[in-house]
């Protein structure tokens, strides 16, 4: 797995955020790929179904899941436009993903910048080191566009 980022994953988050925010939601979009392939997309839907569980991230996974990719998710790389929430953070650990890149930081809540930094822990047994975590990655160009 490379540390080089692809602009094209993060547009395409960006696509994703936007269908979000025009659904009155929150402007989050996420993808995970595997091997250079988008095999799962998530679309912010907290607001619209009345379920927190609703994160893009979240649903990134779910997907992948109902598609039979379980098996391959600790090979995965999730794009995202927000830092992962905790809860969607402990889901990124559950599953073992490999990378994720975000672009804006959520230093209250995130999994990687908040005081309870989920994805980078080491105190849960069952769970297997974290994720590479790069942050900040076309920060500029989601809060313009978001």
């Amino acid at each position: 797995m490379d540390n080089i980022c692809d602009l094209n994953y993060m547009e395409r988050c960006i696509e994703l955020g936007l269908i979000a925010k025009n659904n009155g939601e929150s402007p989050v979009g996420s993808i995970l790929l595997h091997k250079g392939t988008i095999i799962s997309e998530g679309i912010e839907t907290v607001n619209s179904v009345n379920d927190v569980t609703g994160h893009a991230e979240l649903l990134a996974i779910k997907d992948a899941n109902k598609k039979g990719h379980s098996d391959i998710l600790h090979e995965t790389i999730m794009y995202t436009t927000h830092e992962p929430c905790w809860m969607c953070s402990y889901a990124i650990r559950t599953y073992n993903i490999a990378k994720v890149v975000y672009a804006i930081a959520m230093p209250s809540i995130g999994g990687d910048s908040s005081d309870y930094r989920v994805l980078h822990t080491d105190t849960v047994d069952r769970w297997t080191a974290g994720p590479v975590v790069i942050s900040g990655y076309q920060e500029t160009l989601c809060r313009k566009v978001l």
